[in-house]
């Protein structure tokens, strides 16, 4: 059965105007990005007022209808925030993701290249267990400094739905509460305002579906239609869209074929290969359930919006809400008072080409 509130994708007739919830319940499923029922088709969903996205790649062109043929109207920049006010389902191309968001008074902007994203401050400094908690971003974007003051050299930006642990509070000379974040890639600390994280509650760490066995449990990864479905028994469960690894030549992926278990699992990784020129650096990623030891894993994707593609160097790439979920539904448990688990069994994953 489907919990109230865990995300599936259906074929759900979606309203007029939808909700945060709603758009999130979307986004999460793939309605925003692939999959999009057909009743939908033509039809322009207005968001909240306050639906944000911010710009995750180079650059975001805005044009005058949903479709790239027509004419370009501005262009944006990498971590610029736009105010979303519809969502519409354009042109044919690309066939995987046909899905535009409506930019206030300019036009339309693809949705692959937007992070759906919301500003939520929260109080910040709150009290920490003694072994840290891991918390998540709530604002669009966050700088990170290596001291606890504006004037210190900055070391990183955290986005929307980044994750991090959080093991000290400091407050600087205008008494502004400040967060110790530690990074578990390189064994160092750095510093960001209090008000951009939000302490991930208990709630929302607890296993989901905790009745039914374990052996019962699997994932079945289709990197042909790059998709993920859940199952316990027989019964699908959960569905969502993905951006497995990149195709080869000869056919293969490279995200590895066959059977696999989810033996490790983290709240938050930092995730770094080689330099800017050929790798990549990307802190806080979400939700992590590895299912081979050199590091292939699903987790939540916050640089790209272009799920249904293949996209990632091998991982399998999850909007954080979907990510989060298959989190929670997985075997072994992460101790919310932990920063991971690591063992010798986890649920069965198979991972095939159609």
């Amino acid at each position: 059965m489907v919990s109230a509130g865990d995300p599936m994708q259906e074929p759900l007739e979606l309203p007029d105007r939808l909700s945060r919830r709603e758009f999130l319940k979307a986004s999460a499923t793939g309605l925003l990005v692939l999959g999009v029922p057909v009743r939908w088709a033509g039809k322009r969903l207005a968001l909240d007022d306050d639906q944000l996205g911010r710009v995750a790649e180079a650059t975001a062109d805005v044009y005058s209808q949903p479709s790239f043929g027509s004419a370009r109207r501005r262009t944006y920049w990498r971590d610029e925030i736009l105010t979303l006010e519809g969502a519409v389902v354009g042109d044919v191309l690309p066939e995987h993701n046909r899905v535009w968001y409506e930019v206030a008074g300019y036009g339309y902007v693809h949705s692959s290249v937007i992070q759906p994203v919301r500003n939520e401050p929260n109080l910040g400094g709150v009290r920490l267990p003694s072994s840290g908690q891991l918390m998540e971003v709530t604002v669009p974007l966050v700088e990170v400094y290596w001291h606890p003051r504006h004037d210190a050299e900055k070391v990183y930006r955290f986005y929307y739905g980044t994750t991090h642990w959080i093991d000290g509070v400091s407050r600087d000379s205008q008494q502004n509460s400040w967060y110790r974040i530690y990074d578990d890639k390189w064994a160092l600390h750095y510093y960001a305002r209090a008000e951009a994280f939000r302490p991930v509650p208990l709630a929302e760490l607890t296993p989901i579906s905790p009745d039914v066995p374990a052996e019962d449990k699997r994932i079945e990864v289709d990197l042909g239609h790059c998709s993920v479905n859940c199952y316990e028994g027989e019964q699908l469960v959960f569905s969502t869209r993905i951006s497995p690894g990149e195709l080869l030549p000869t056919g293969q992926s490279l995200t590895p074929q066959g059977e696999f278990v989810t033996f490790r699992k983290r709240g938050s990784r930092h995730m770094a290969v080689g330099n800017l020129a050929s790798g990549y650096d990307l802190p806080g990623v979400p939700w992590v359930a590895y299912i081979t030891r050199e590091g292939v894993s699903f987790h939540g994707t916050y640089w790209h919006n272009d799920f249904g593609t293949p996209r990632s160097h091998g991982c399998i790439n999850m909007t954080p809400a979907a990510a989060k979920w298959l989190y929670r539904w997985t075997t072994p448990v992460v101790p919310s008072h932990e920063q991971e688990v690591w063992v010798d069994y986890g649920t069965l994953v198979r991972v095939q080409v159609g």
